[in-house]
């Protein structure tokens, strides 16, 4: 009657609402306050009550939707729907776009502490991710060939993907620049642009001179440098600016002047 992910997750829904119980009593919680969400008495540690209280909702609420839907058990499924047997859905293909989602959600804490401008740039990149996420998940059920998918997929995303992920790149290697460009030297500054202008002719040069070179090549080398012009953009940004000195004219040139 009860299905394997109803019990697990039950079973977590019920130890957590222990642990909140016991913590509530053990932080201040008096009378049956931690018993009746604070309604007869208090329930000592708000903020860890309502955490553990909260996750303990959440698992119940998860076993509640596994055991309604079977643990997505296709012959039940089946039952309730009125045929047969389902019909069979196309494999998901991996996706890289978690692991891009969560080196966004690492630079927007990052920018919490450091700068805004880091801010904005994790924020982008996670906005970024949510679209093309939910674009692979519909483009992967669109249809049942995967081939005619990639191509449906390409034919909506890249007249976007294409100058949005250009602009991005763009803009987040100028603004890292600026950042190590400000933090150097004078002549500090003028060797790292001479690198930098280098290191990117260089990629350029080598896609443009080597067609039939492996993309994917090109492609980790050109984020290899991208990632560490960032690296280089986050450090000298908490380092700060040089220290600008103004400009004042010679005392001798004003006599000669007068």
């Amino acid at each position: 009657m009860f299905t394997t992910g109803f019990k697990l997750y039950f079973g977590i829904a019920v130890g957590l609402f222990i642990a909140a119980i016991v913590h509530g009593y053990t932080t201040g919680g008096g009378h049956v306050g931690p018993l009746t969400w604070g309604w007869k008495g208090g329930v000592g540690d708000h903020i860890g009550y309502v955490v553990l209280m909260g996750l303990s909702v959440v698992a119940g609420t998860l076993a509640l939707v596994l055991v309604a839907f079977r643990d997505a058990d296709p012959a039940a499924q089946a039952h309730y729907v009125g045929v047969e047997q389902l019909p069979s859905t196309p494999a998901v293909t991996g996706s890289i776009w978690p692991v891009v989602g969560a080196f966004g959600a690492g630079t927007m804490i990052v920018g919490l502490a450091l700068h805004s401008a880091i801010f904005v740039v994790g924020l982008v990149v996670c906005a970024a991710v949510a679209i093309e996420w939910s674009m692979d998940a519909w483009a992967d059920r669109a249809t049942g060939d995967p081939v005619a998918n990639k191509e449906l997929r390409s034919r909506i995303m890249s007249p976007i993907e294409i100058p949005m992920a250009g602009a991005t790149v763009v803009g987040i290697i100028v603004l890292a620049a600026s950042r190590i460009l400000l933090n150097s030297s004078p002549n500090g500054a003028v060797i790292w642009a001479g690198v930098i202008s280098i290191v990117i002719l260089g990629l350029g040069t080598l896609y443009a001179t080597k067609p039939k070179l492996n993309k994917n090549i090109v492609a980790g080398l050109g984020l290899v440098v991208a990632c560490a012009v960032l690296a280089g953009g986050i450090v000298a940004a908490v380092d700060g600016e040089r220290e600008f000195h103004p400009h004042h004219e010679d005392d001798s040139a004003e006599e000669y002047s007068e």
